[in-house]
């Protein structure tokens, strides 16, 4: 990768991997001041990224900067494709691994044929509660910060697209999955309410982020990737 400080200024789009645990914004941080360290940009220019990621998920983060930071709204709007992990049988507050399990159901009526079977009610346009545990503003305030100080609040569902969704290995508890989505849908609520669906239940254990559009994880660099990339060309 050799990129140059007209060129960071000028408008680029970096395709970053996005290690587990990290925050999209710890990753467009390392990006940042990788990029003001070895380039000698100005702290003020620029970047920004085109979807969050929770740090629970990894994969394709798209980060735009100087004038590319205009087509963060259109990148966004793009279709996004995930791989993952549901378990089934158990809940959590959080739809994930954020959070401790809250109730367990029976799945001794679950076999491959049902599974595959209640994936059709969920293609095409669905109607999809986001998870109290989100970025969505309410009153002002992030639902997550309502959530964790034991706030109820009912969320509202919303349309949401699901344009693919496939079951690649089934290891009962465990259902591996990819599925091609609009931008707004939660897999969180998608592993939520499959296992509803199923008269069980169901949370998220694993998920990556494959796609965005066009762009592919497979031409993306770790955060600690592109800092070397860049020290090593400036």
């Amino acid at each position: 990768m050799s990129k140059t400080a007209e060129e960071i200024l000028e408008g680029q789009v970096l395709l970053i991997d996005k290690p587990l645990k990290w925050s999209s914004f710890q990753a467009v941080n390392k990006i940042k001041y990788a990029l003001i360290r070895h380039l000698g940009l100005s702290k003020k220019f620029k970047i920004g990224h085109a979807g969050t990621l929770d740090p629970l998920a990894t994969g394709l983060l798209i980060v735009c900067t100087g004038k590319f930071t205009k087509r963060i709204t259109e990148i966004q709007g793009q279709a996004k494709e995930y791989t993952g992990t549901f378990l089934l049988g158990a809940t959590t507050p959080s739809y994930d691994l954020e959070t401790e399990i809250d109730a367990t159901f029976p799945t001794q009526h679950i076999d491959k044929a049902l599974i595959h079977q209640t994936v059709t009610q969920f293609i095409g346009e669905i109607d999809q509660k986001p998870p109290v545990f989100s970025a969505i503003k309410k009153n002002g305030i992030r639902m997550y910060e309502h959530a964790r100080e034991g706030v109820t609040i009912e969320m509202e569902s919303r349309k949401t697209t699901i344009y693919d969704f496939e079951i690649t290995r089934i290891d009962l508890p465990e259902v591996d999955f990819r599925v091609v989505c609009s931008k707004g849908t939660y897999i969180r609520s998608l592993a939520h309410d499959f296992g509803k669906a199923l008269k069980s239940g169901a949370h998220l254990t694993v998920l990556r982020r494959t796609k965005i559009g066009d762009y592919s994880v497979e031409n993306a660099t770790s955060p600690e990737e592109f800092e070397i990339q860049i020290s090593t060309h400036a």
